[in-house]
């Protein structure tokens, strides 16, 4: 397949393409204006120009097979500005519906579209357990995920099969949360964060990558998926799992109020929120994980 890929120098679009090459796809990274053009990694890649802000796109992407629209500007980079929130936004929303456009515009058009999104949608929920078809939240990372998701939603219009990439917190030795959740453990000073009873949705790199390839050649996968583990766990669980993972102790709880000083806004919807997810269209089509188990899972990442 050719395969057009946004955002594809982050954790996933880095991973994802790499492993498409292998697989003896061409993935065709879209790239602003002003970066060259060049061969990636081998023959089975290369840079196509792509201006979010007008739609333009190289003619190198005619005949695209798939889209795989992984922008997003980084939700923990910054604290939440009010110019802040207005990138985060535009980066995905905006962004999302100029690809949309510019599909619209080709003359043969890709026959899937996997654009990213997040478990963020369903809000801050407790106890509840979550599904692809429960109701999205009210907040601020909720709202930006479902008008992220209307603007993918408009390829189909287009006959294009659309899926929405609901990705947990992605574990990864090199990139994504996990470094930082285990900076202060490396120090001796980590412990739960906040009540520690805040549900944790989770995902393993390899585990993400494999997912994403299924939904490029499984056509009975479409519409929201939730990539999670099937085993999600609370903070505290999630602490105590980790500082064994490290031998490390976890004695030093961190208190919402001292996040919430330091943090703001950001404190509650990416470190005191619930939200305990669960991969219900993966089991249906009985999809079977890498590294369903925490403990496993943090072995693998981390040996």
């Amino acid at each position: 397949m050719k395969i057009l890929i946004t955002g594809s120098t982050g954790l996933v679009g880095t991973a994802l393409t790499q492993d498409l090459q292998r697989a003896g796809h061409t993935v065709c990274r879209l790239v602003r204006p002003g970066t060259s053009t060049q061969v990636i990694g081998n023959s089975q890649g290369f840079d196509v120009s792509w201006n979010p802000v007008t739609g333009e796109l190289g003619g190198a992407a005619v005949g695209a097979d798939a889209v795989v629209n992984l922008s997003g500007a980084s939700i923990a980079e910054k604290r939440w500005t009010t110019q802040r929130k207005q990138l985060l936004r535009s980066s995905r929303v905006d962004t999302t519906r100029a690809l949309v456009q510019a599909i619209a515009k080709m003359s043969t058009r890709p026959r899937v579209l996997i654009s990213a999104s997040a478990t963020g949608i369903y809000g801050n929920r407790g106890d509840e357990t979550l599904t692809e078809s429960s109701q999205p939240g009210t907040d601020f990372l909720s709202e930006i995920a479902n008008e992220w998701e209307s603007e993918a939603l408009k390829a189909e219009a287009l006959g294009i099969r659309v899926v929405r990439a609901r990705f947990g917190i992605i574990l990864a030795k090199h990139g994504g949360a996990l470094p930082q959740m285990m900076r202060p453990f490396q120090f001796g000073v980590g412990g739960k964060i906040g009540p520690g009873t805040q549900w944790l949705s989770w995902i393993t790199l390899d585990d993400t990558i494999a997912i994403l390839r299924s939904a490029l050649e499984n056509a009975d996968i479409t519409g929201p998926l939730n990539l999670v583990s099937p085993q999600p766990v609370t903070n505290a669980q999630f602490t105590k799992i980790l500082a064994s993972a490290v031998h490390r102790p976890a004695l030093f709880p961190a208190p919402a109020f001292a996040l919430r000083l330091l943090l703001g806004e950001m404190a509650d919807a990416l470190l005191l929120s619930s939200q305990r997810v669960l991969p219900a269209h993966l089991q249906k089509l009985n999809h079977q994980f890498l590294h369903a188990d925490l403990s496993t899972a943090l072995a693998a990442v981390l040996k």
